[in-house]
């Protein structure tokens, strides 16, 4: 009479171990994140950056097609906001003359605290091609609110755009860790314009004989 035949023993089986948990990021050890909470914030600070809804002159338009579907900047958190209230980045794109200087600073001191600012374009820089010749435009917007990015270009690209976004978020991620706020700006591209200044109209007058 033949023996009956006996299964092999099988290892009990482990649950996390089924086909849909080996996929990456489904595993037990992925789940759960550990982190300070000053950091947690930090990176949703630095990914979310909602910038106020203004433009001044033609730096609005490149402003608008970095918005667009080509560059669509959406997808780096930055969501445009008709508020200052709501607003923690303020992006000065195109001429600012002494009259709407003003209105500048009051929509600054709305926006809540840490707010950043980014000066895009030579005349938000520095009065652009205008300054000269024009007595209404303001040479450079940092004479009226602290300026953290400078972006040169008549007008900038989209590119330096983005280019200056990605400089100021790491400016606020240091600045959500650490609590250290640099007062230098940054200037894209490391241009060498003398942003503020005008040797021709700045220079004292001539003495006369």
């Amino acid at each position: 009479m033949a023996e009956p035949i006996t299964p092999a023993p099988q290892a009990p089986r482990d649950p996390t171990q089924t086909p849909g948990n080996q996929k990456p990021g489904n595993r037990q050890d992925e789940q759960v994140q550990l982190a300070a909470v000053d950091e947690f914030l930090a990176w949703g600070k630095e990914n979310s950056l909602f910038y106020l809804l203004f433009a001044t002159a033609c730096c609005g338009i490149e402003l608008m097609q970095a918005g667009g579907p080509r560059y669509d900047i959406d997808r780096l958190g930055m969501i445009p906001r008709a508020t200052p209230r709501q607003a923690d980045l303020m992006i000065v794109a195109g001429t600012i003359t002494h009259k709407m200087a003003g209105r500048v600073r009051t929509l600054w001191e709305q926006m809540t605290e840490p707010r950043w600012v980014v000066s895009m374009g030579s005349c938000a820089n520095s009065g652009g091609p205008f300054s000269k010749w024009s007595y209404s435009v303001l040479n450079g917007i940092d004479k009226y609110v602290p300026v953290d990015i400078y972006i040169p270009g008549c007008p900038p690209r989209p590119e330096a755009l983005i280019d200056g976004v990605m400089a100021l978020r790491e400016r606020v991620r240091i600045y959500r860790t650490f609590g250290h706020r640099s007062t230098t700006p940054h200037i894209v591209a490391g241009a060498d314009a003398p942003f503020g200044s005008h040797a021709e109209k700045d220079k004292p007058p001539e003495q006369a004989p």
